[in-house]
């Protein structure tokens, strides 16, 4: 059995707002540039969700906490590939995984954009989440990465979370923007892809 190699660590919990691990807590180390979404920005995320979280196929480019993929699972969502590359957070994705049962969440510990250049999946994924530490401005180079149809199925819905003050950030112009709001200093985003024209 694998010890939890993150204790002894500095840790935090936050809850899981909805779905069948409602209420149920996960820990996750204090690491640089992990910032987990809070929760009314999760619930107004999953809301904007709920149409099409059932079933989907979901891609956490910047997992840290495991916020994101283990609220979407518990919502319906089919599998989730979780991306990170700080071991103390890989390793408490690990440990939660196992607490919650949650078989269908895949970790890699990478860099988002290393896997990003690699072959896509044999499908592409319903609902990708980029959150990125904000003191990296890679949203954009993350953006144009990902915004292919290799990364993304049909409709793929995207979803970006930005610093409030950033002004930098300019989407791919075949992206749909369907939500948007502010919540403090964090200002998030979720678009649609359409797929280019050949």
């Amino acid at each position: 059995m694998r010890g939890n190699k993150t204790q002894g660590k500095s840790q935090q919990k936050l809850r899981i707002i909805g779905g069948q691990w409602r209420s149920r807590q996960i820990s996750f180390p204090t690491v640089p540039g992990l910032r987990p979404t809070g929760d009314r920005i999760r619930e107004t995320l999953f809301n904007w969700l709920a149409p099409d979280i059932a079933g989907a196929r979901c891609l956490d480019l910047f997992a840290g906490s495991g916020a994101l993929c283990f609220e979407a699972l518990s919502r319906g969502a089919a599998t989730c590939t979780a991306l990170e590359c700080h071991p103390d957070a890989t390793n408490q994705l690990r440990d939660n995984k196992a607490l919650l049962l949650a078989d269908n969440l895949s970790i890699v510990e990478t860099d988002a954009q290393q896997y990003l250049r690699r072959d896509g999946p044999e499908q592409g994924y319903n609902i990708v989440f980029i959150d990125p530490p904000f003191d990296g401005h890679m949203h954009n180079d993350i953006c144009e990465a990902v915004n292919n149809s290799l990364w993304l199925a049909p409709n793929a819905l995207i979803y970006c979370e930005l610093p409030a003050t950033d002004n930098r950030f300019v989407p791919p112009p075949n992206w749909r923007l369907k939500q948007k709001k502010l919540a403090g200093e964090v200002k998030y985003r979720l678009y649609s892809y359409i797929e280019p024209q050949a």
